[in-house]
């Protein structure tokens, strides 16, 4: 049984998530445009993809064409989530719901290659 109460937004944890993160650029869409997640990134010494919430008075920059390859990442997890054994999550052991989402790749991988 689901509890509601521990329901919580992903950025409340990004901090955390950042703290383990490694590379040159967090890209991230516009509701994880917050001052301390951004400083949280840019003091692992990443540089923050985050286009601005529409709701901020100040417009931070960024790299558009870096912005442009988050959609990549979305439509393929988009297409993961289209095989119903993956949405639903009907294996229950993590060894058997990664093999699933390996078989997923790879059917998706020899689409995109035929």
């Amino acid at each position: 049984m689901l509890h509601l109460g521990t329901l919580q937004h992903e950025a409340t944890v990004a901090a955390s998530l950042i703290a383990k993160a490694c590379g040159k650029t967090c890209i991230a869409d516009a509701g994880y445009d917050a001052g301390h997640i951004r400083h949280a990134i840019k003091a692992r010494g990443m540089k923050d993809v985050i286009p601005s919430n529409p709701t901020r008075r100040t417009i931070h920059r960024y790299d558009k064409k870096l912005y442009r390859q988050r959609y990549l990442v979305e439509v393929f997890f988009h297409t993961l989530k289209s095989f119903r054994r993956i949405a639903t999550r009907y294996e229950k052991t993590s060894r058997n719901y990664l093999a699933v989402v390996h078989r997923a790749c790879a059917l998706q991988w020899l689409k995109a290659a035929a």
